[in-house]
């Protein structure tokens, strides 16, 4: 007759009581959760600039800027002096930026003129 084979490891005994949790887990725990909600704000204020930067005056604003730097390209290209690029692209920025700076100020001055009581 054979012997039959036997196992030589013992089976541990299954623990159904789980371990108290100590304050420092729960400290952890809470800190946790501020966490996560200090992250919602956060993604709310990208929603905020992302929601700026698909407003109509932003995309007027680009616009404007644009067609006064290719303004500014065009005059340079018009013009028969050799001008060098860095300087093109220097006077197309300024023009660019003089541009948004007369529409922004041609839109606050609407603003004010509208926000003043009227009597």
């Amino acid at each position: 007759m054979a012997k039959t084979a036997t196992s030589t490891r013992r089976a541990k005994p299954k623990t159904t009581a789980k371990p108290a949790k100590s304050k420092a887990t729960k400290a952890k725990a809470s800190k946790a959760k501020s966490t996560k909600a200090n992250s919602g704000a956060k993604s709310t204020a990208g929603d905020a600039f992302f929601h700026l930067l698909q407003s109509p005056l932003v995309a007027e604003l680009a616009a404007t800027a644009a067609a006064a730097a290719i303004g500014s390209f065009a005059a340079a290209g018009a013009s028969k002096s050799k001008n060098s690029a860095s300087k093109v692209v220097k006077a197309a920025g300024l023009a660019a930026a003089s541009a948004i700076g007369q529409r922004l100020t041609t839109e606050v001055t609407a603003i004010r003129k509208s926000a003043k009581p009227k009597r």
